[in-house]
């Protein structure tokens, strides 16, 4: 080791998406792949976040335009389930507006309070718009159930109306969030959803009002699209949770991914790996990789390339690679004495 000084001093310097380390011509090409990756990163989701906030205004102007309809509409049926709906849609109207504005907060770039970015901030509309949602259809699947024993005449005709104007407007919010990706989309799309398929029992629920006196199918209706809606919205609210709790990438296999990395040339052992995704769909990993005592400084920076290729496609956007030559204590608290971290897996 007397005369590798240099190699170890370079071995833990930390990568976040390029080299820090000067390097000969291949390694500087790979630095500018890095660069040109992380950039293209940077540009697909500053245009995902921008497309995402034009859906989500599309959503929200439509629930606000239909919630003044229906207020008019209710009045006019002298309905009050009508202008109890039209009270829900506003605060639709009002959950959609934050999901907006959280949205936009996401595509700020980080800075020193933020060093992530606020991408996080869209599974935090998520989250806000997943409970009021779930509070809502909680509440409305009472009153189904309180109808269900005492039915209430409603005005057919008028509803009938009312709906297929609802189910216009709702439903092409709905389909503008059909493709969506972030989380937060995915909640508010849900919001919609559930107004659409409300919508669509009115219509036949009044429909059937219409020729027969059974007033029950109104809140049969409503109680079945109650407990489907529900169902799915806890189950985005599931993957929130996970977000905030940092679990792994869905999909993704740690221990799958460190055979991967023992199986790279000069790489003796991989561990230490920890990862996370930021908001669903942008991870973040760290690892560390222990290399033979005579590895050269163009063998580090190597493994370290190797690692970037295998989590080239699958939305890594932050990825620390930490060096130790075999032999050396792991720098990490949690590795222990630092022992195991020297000694060679078996290939």
């Amino acid at each position: 080791m007397s005369n590798e000084p240099e190699t170890q001093s370079h071995a833990h310097s930390h990568e976040h998406g390029h080299d820090h380390i000067p390097a000969p011509a291949p390694a500087q090409s790979q630095s500018h792949a890095h660069a040109h990756a992380h950039a293209h990163a940077h540009a697909h989701a500053h245009l995902h976040t921008h497309g995402a906030s034009g859906n989500l205004l599309t959503a929200f102007l439509l629930n606000l335009a239909f919630t003044g309809i229906e207020i008019a509409g209710g009045l006019w049926t002298n309905s009050v389930a009508i202008l109890s709906d039209a009270l829900h849609d506003a605060g639709d109207s009002l959950t959609l507006g934050l999901a907006l504005y959280l949205q936009r907060v996401s595509a700020r770039n980080a800075d020193a309070r933020f060093t992530y970015g606020y991408r996080r901030f869209s599974s935090l509309g998520a989250l806000v718009s997943g409970v009021l949602l779930s509070v809502g259809v909680g509440y409305m699947g009472w009153q189904a159930v309180h109808r269900l024993g005492n039915p209430e005449p409603v005005h057919a005709s008028g509803m009938m109306a009312l709906a297929v104007v609802g189910v216009l407007f709702n439903g092409f919010a709905a389909w503008k969030l059909r493709h969506s990706h972030s989380l937060n989309e995915k909640v508010a799309g849900w919001h919609l959803v559930e107004d659409t398929l409300g919508w669509i029992a009115v219509l036949i629920g009044s429909g059937i009002m219409a020729m027969w006196d059974v007033p029950i199918v109104d809140p049969l209706l409503s109680l079945g699209i109650s407990l489907f809606i529900l169902w799915n919205v806890i189950r985005n609210l599931r993957q929130v949770a996970m977000v905030f709790l940092q679990r792994a990438p869905t999909g993704f296999d740690v221990e799958e991914f460190e055979k991967k990395l023992c199986d790279l040339p000069g790489v003796l052992n991989a561990h230490h790996t920890q990862t996370w995704t930021v908001d669903g769909e942008y991870h973040v990993l760290s690892t560390h990789l222990v290399l033979k005592p005579s590895s050269t400084r163009e063998e580090v920076v190597e493994a370290k390339r190797q690692v970037h290729r295998l989590l080239r496609e699958q939305d890594f956007e932050h990825i620390t690679v930490e060096v130790e030559l075999e032999g050396e204590d792991c720098s990490a608290d949690e590795c222990g004495d630092g022992a195991s971290a020297g000694k060679p897996d078996a290939k």
